[in-house]
């Protein structure tokens, strides 16, 4: 049987090379569904430790298969997104970000360095467990309809069937060496609004002659915060309290001090826990839609683009991953987590499979490492990597001996 101490040590000699990898991401960035020369360093690696993979998934999506013993017993697959952030990078560091106005900014390049750096070690384990590692280098997890939904067509949780999922997440609010879990619900759908007001435009001194739909607009956000930002409102058909978030970020009316538009666009998200709640809430929002530009006679249009579904751990596959971390790292550095309304594109593959979906610690206050993920200053404390990949690689390795 496999020992801690025998993953620690080979995560302790992988880690150079580790942090050379995810310094040369961060150094190289790419946006969603872009991630072609991101995609070619990682294949290089894989090649040069002998890892089997397929290529092209999705254009760039990367699956690489480690067998171990009677490779046909079980599959667990393991995720690394590889696409960075529209942000221009302040940090000064000799890893900076290359390509203007674009950064990983989001931890990806730690996300895909971790999990090469489990298949590194996983690779020169597998004849000491049974099963097959799977192990996805997915593009696109940051725009919809993401990566992970379009690699699950494509056919990324068959041959070799899987049956567990893991992945991580940075977590720059937790001081490196601790990881976050939370069985259950951790965090929610998303969905994009885009809400198109048509008024009547004209001189704003000849307030008699036009319809305006920057008022218009600003009564129908009134409602829809009344309707769903209040805690009375959040109340799903039994009664019981449904985190949500409807929230508007963007509006745009082209007019001028002296000249009322005929148009304004507005751009939002919402984000809830519940299938049946959400697509209530679709439905209110429209009505409310309707029922303002119908008070002024005028034409709306909110087109809701259908995003990512909520994300689930699986509670008993949680809980064994709970307590092989906390034999892994010490109780002391394992913690429970609240629930998020963040979103991610994981959750498409929670739906499918059985998954555990954690948090890796990579803040430093000591080294002034604190800057949120997306941020122009995110940044991580190295040493996580480590941790990272060696934690992953465990509780692979202990889910396939499980059986």
């Amino acid at each position: 049987m496999i020992q801690a101490v025998q993953i620690k040590k080979l995560a302790q000699n992988y880690f150079l090379r580790i942090k050379e990898v995810r310094r040369h991401l961060h150094a190289n960035p790419e946006l969603s569904f872009q991630e072609y020369k991101t995609s070619e360093f990682i294949q290089k690696q894989l090649e040069g430790a002998g890892i089997e993979f397929t290529t092209g998934h999705v254009k760039t999506g990367i699956i690489a298969l480690i067998k171990g013993k009677n490779p046909g017993k079980k599959t667990i697959l393991l995720r690394g997104d590889m696409d960075a952030l529209p942000i221009e990078e302040k940090n000064r560091v000799e890893y900076c970000s290359k390509n203007k106005g674009i950064m990983h900014a989001c931890g990806h390049d730690v996300h895909s360095a971790c999990a090469l750096g489990a298949a590194f070690i996983l690779n020169e384990l597998k004849n000491e467990f049974e099963g097959t590692v799977k192990i996805v280098f997915q593009p696109g997890e940051e725009v919809l309809p993401g990566g992970a939904s379009l690699m699950i067509k494509e056919g990324l949780l068959e041959n070799p069937k899987v049956d567990k999922a893991i992945a991580l997440h940075v977590f720059p609010s937790m001081e490196t060496r601790k990881v976050g879990f939370r069985s259950g619900m951790y965090m929610a759908s998303t969905d994009e609004l885009y809400l198109t007001v048509n008024g009547k435009g004209g001189h704003a001194a000849m307030v008699n002659e036009y319809v305006n739909p920057l008022l218009i607009a600003s009564e129908i956000l009134l409602e829809v915060n009344k309707r769903f930002m209040s805690k009375d409102a959040l109340k799903g058909s039994k009664g019981e309290n449904i985190p949500t978030v409807v929230a508007f970020g963007k509006i745009e009316g082209k007019g001028a001090t002296n000249v009322v538009p005929d148009q304004v666009e507005i751009e939002g998200t919402m984000r809830t826990m519940n299938e049946e709640w959400r697509k209530e809430i679709h439905l209110q929002l429209k009505s409310i839609v309707k029922e303002i530009s119908t008070k002024y006679k005028i034409d709306s249009d909110l087109r809701i683009e259908h995003g990512y579904p909520f994300l689930v751990n699986d509670e008993k596959f949680t809980q064994s991953c709970i307590k092989n971390a906390q034999e892994f790292l010490g109780q002391e550095n394992v913690e429970e987590l609240p629930l998020r309304m963040t979103a991610e594109d994981f959750a498409f593959i929670t739906q499918k499979v059985p998954s555990c979906f954690f948090r890796l610690g990579t803040g430093n206050k000591e080294k002034g490492i604190t800057s949120g993920v997306h941020t122009a200053t995110f940044d991580i404390d190295e040493n996580a990597l480590e941790i990272g990949m060696g934690l992953m690689a465990s509780l692979c390795i202990q889910e396939l001996d499980s059986f």
